[in-house]
């Protein structure tokens, strides 16, 4: 009985995780490759390995075959096969392994830096944590342990790459899952999930138990379940909102703690122009226009943002460019009003064929509406582009008249991201909760758990209007609904 090579078998199918019937039968083909040597390829060689023993017995063209009698040649093949197999086999096992394992949170240690990516060591292999994938500001050290999502795993020709991140959202997804046990549970499902890394995240949440308080839940008692996530992530703010299937509500609760006074959705246009008071206007944006950003993208819809004098004189300047169409009076005015446009360049956007179908009038009266209204965005673009040389070369005069506020106009988005990021746009606690009761954290998900890799859109802007007053900030949606 060969203990000493049993033990060593089991030894290695432990170490690397191989199924022990396979590493034997591939040991058994190792000592054939290493017989073949000495004899033709024509020759009939068995090998068979005893799997309680560990006895080895070999035959050629039925002969018995003694393999001390090799020779040293014959144990160097048959120890370089059996390794090559070996490594192989332990390859393939890792794959599965982490293939199994992707899109979940493990714990590894930095072993090494490189060029700002990081070399992590997750068990029985090394992950890559690329400096793309890590939060922005922080900083971690060889030794350091480290919570890491394993974002993707490829199999390369001589190795397994592991691909780690900390900046995706789903890294904030499993974090709930590990800090709130109704989310594990199932119990509260996070709906939808957008983040800026490093800066905030705002998550929404729901409650299949009508017993279970779902921002409330994930809050904690004095918020201790959000904050443990909140210091995992190096303190980045996280806002949990109450999730709504009305796209209105979800958009109000989307933007808290700003007041939002009306809602008009265009679905046409996929676009909801939110109405918030002058005071509330920097706070609604967000620093540097973060706030409305997250907003869309938890919602699924780009969101402009207005104060109550931007609004009206946007409608004001609808009124006179259609009123002035025959056919259309205050009735048509109030339909188009209703199905979301609410500014020439909505009008102007939609274009014919919508207006046909929702305000039932005749193919003629749309193309007029929309023609006037591509002609009033025309005049203002041009206007404002007059405005801009004049400005630039010193001759604008500040008392000129002022063209209308219209939204979707690019000025919009630098002013106001411009006058966010100079007031407390970020204003509140770290943790902004909506019907929780205390301090709490936001998270939104899809039902499937997975979160699509997405980075924050720039918000879009342009010169200054010719009254130099506010413009409308958009922000451009793209999480899920």
């Amino acid at each position: 009985m060969n203990q000493d090579l049993i033990r060593s078998i089991d030894g290695i199918c432990r170490e690397k995780n191989i199924d022990r019937d396979t590493f034997i039968a591939d040991l058994e083909n190792a000592i054939v490759s290493a017989v073949r040597k000495s004899y033709s390829e024509t020759d009939e060689v068995v090998v068979k390995l005893d799997p309680l023993t560990g006895e080895i017995s070999a035959t050629v063209n039925g002969a018995a075959l003694g393999i001390q009698a090799l020779g040293r040649i014959a144990a160097q093949t048959a120890k370089q096969v059996i390794m090559q197999k070996t490594r192989e086999r332990e390859r393939t096992s890792i794959f599965e392994d982490f293939t199994e394992r992707q899109g979940t949170i493990v714990t590894g240690t930095v072993v090494r830096a490189e060029g700002g990516n990081l070399l992590v060591n997750v068990g029985r292999t090394e992950g890559f944590l690329p400096r793309s994938e890590q939060i922005p500001g922080e900083m971690h050290q060889v030794g350091e342990r480290i919570r890491v999502l394993i974002l993707d795993v490829r199999e390369q020709p001589n190795q397994i790459k592991i691909i780690l991140s900390r900046s995706h959202p789903n890294f904030v997804a499993r974090l709930f899952e590990l800090e709130v046990p109704e989310v594990a549970e199932r119990v509260i499902e996070i709906r939808a999930l957008a983040r800026e890394a490093g800066y905030r995240t705002k998550v929404a949440v729901s409650s299949i138990d009508t017993k279970v308080d779902a921002v409330g839940a994930c809050v904690g008692v004095r918020g201790s379940r959000v904050k443990n996530i909140m210091e995992e992530l190096g303190s980045e703010k996280i806002d949990i909102v109450r999730w709504n299937e009305s796209s209105q509500i979800l958009i109000q609760n989307a933007l808290k703690p700003a007041e939002v006074q009306e809602i008009a959705l265009c679905f046409e246009l996929n676009k909801a122009t939110v109405v918030v008071p002058d005071d509330k206007l920097s706070l609604a944006i967000g620093k540097r226009g973060q706030n409305v950003r997250l907003a869309a993208r938890l919602t699924g819809w780009n969101i402009d943002i207005l104060t109550p004098d931007e609004y009206n004189k946007n409608l004001e300047l609808l009124e006179r460019t259609v009123k002035s169409i025959e056919g259309v009076d205050d009735l048509l005015l109030d339909k188009l009003v209703a199905i979301g446009c609410v500014s020439v360049a909505d009008v102007d956007a939609v274009e014919s064929e919508p207006l046909v179908r929702d305000l039932e009038i005749t193919q003629e009266i749309a193309e007029k509406i929309v023609e006037a209204c591509g002609e009033e965005v025309i005049r203002l673009e041009e206007e404002r582009e007059t405005n801009a040389k004049l400005r630039a070369s010193g001759l604008f005069k500040p008392d000129a008249e002022a063209a209308p506020a219209e939204d979707g106009a690019e000025t919009g988005a630098e002013t106001g991201a411009e006058n966010a990021a100079g007031e407390s746009g970020d204003a509140g606690a770290e943790v902004v909760a909506e019907g929780g009761g205390e301090s709490a954290a936001a998270a939104p998900m899809t039902s499937a758990g997975e979160f699509v890799p997405e980075r924050a859109p720039d918000v879009e802007g342009e010169s200054p209007a010719a009254d130099d007053a506010p413009r409308p900030v958009q922000g451009v949606g793209g999480g899920a609904a």
